[in-house]
């Protein structure tokens, strides 16, 4: 039943991510989108795809500091390849067990821990980073024009620059009713989420140059962090199609070409995918089987 439930699932994500993408292209030039894609920079690329990996160390730093919260205690080498061996199951594995679901697994077997303490730290893991994300969305607005009339005057502004201050407050209280035992790890936590988010900015700079993108360059990247809000629901493979959709219909509303658009979400699937694709390295390599203590 466990088998069919996950064939299910699959099957389901299969379906949303092939309509997501029927509807992208049904909207865009696809030879617009192939030339765009075809003359990028690969040097500019080269060095989104540096900052990229530099945000998932940044974001793996994160997960390490939750799992000392629980007194568990393994060494960022063995941690950073647990994190990128989670991101190859996450994204190539969607049906199967998952990248969370498999360090939980594999931490259990390996170290005892409670599996409930273990889910609170991915679970935070996953938390950390949405917030952050909606904390520079928030301050993204201010910076940005929107064509849309309900969204314009200074009280957005107010309103946006109110919310960003209590993001991380309200967050805390989260800490405080839900997260305990994580208190400690607060401050930390949320630097390295940051520091994560905002690396994937810089990532997501370079994609924009790369391809010749040299106005609106602030709109593109609010749009790209409400993407990736979108691309957290479990609706398709690895957000397939959810990032694309959300940036055809932003389009409309604030100033980016929805082909330019289209094309650097693409692009940063395919250096998303091809960095996940590491963990399959570590999994033929077998390290994660033997986790060191720090």
């Amino acid at each position: 039943m466990l088998l069919k439930n996950k064939i299910v699932k699959t099957f389901i994500k299969l379906a949303l991510s092939g309509l997501a993408v029927f509807l992208v292209f049904r909207k865009i030039d696809a030879q617009e989108l192939w030339q765009i894609v075809k003359s990028a920079d690969w040097f500019c690329l080269l060095l989104a795809v540096a900052f990229f990996v530099l945000s998932k160390i940044a974001t793996s730093l994160r997960l390490n500091i939750y799992f000392r919260n629980i007194g568990l205690y393994i060494s960022e080498k063995e941690n950073l390849f647990l994190y990128m061996k989670g991101m190859y199951y996450n994204l190539f594995l969607p049906g199967g067990i998952g990248g969370d679901g498999y360090k939980v697994y594999l931490l259990n077997k390996r170290y005892k821990v409670s599996v409930k303490k273990l889910l609170q730290s991915v679970l935070l893991d996953r938390l950390g980073g949405l917030v952050s994300i909606v904390f520079l969305l928030l301050l993204f607005f201010l910076f940005i024009d929107v064509e849309e009339e309900i969204l314009q005057g200074f009280a957005w502004d107010y309103v946006s620059v109110a919310l960003a201050i209590l993001v991380f407050p309200a967050f805390y209280l989260i800490y405080l009713l839900f997260f305990k035992s994580f208190l400690d790890s607060f401050i930390g936590s949320n630097l390295y989420s940051l520091a994560g988010q905002l690396l994937q900015i810089v990532s997501a700079y370079f994609i924009l140059i790369a391809i010749g993108v040299d106005v609106n360059i602030l709109e593109y990247q609010f749009v790209f962090l409400l993407s990736s809000i979108a691309a957290v629901l479990p609706l398709t493979i690895g957000g397939v199609g959810v990032r694309e959709l959300v940036f055809i219909f932003s389009h409309e509303f604030i100033g980016i070409d929805k082909n330019t658009a289209v094309a650097f979400s693409l692009i940063f699937f395919l250096i998303s995918a091809l960095v996940s694709f590491t963990g399959f390295f570590v999994k033929v390599a077998n390290k994660l089987d033997r986790p060191e203590k720090a």
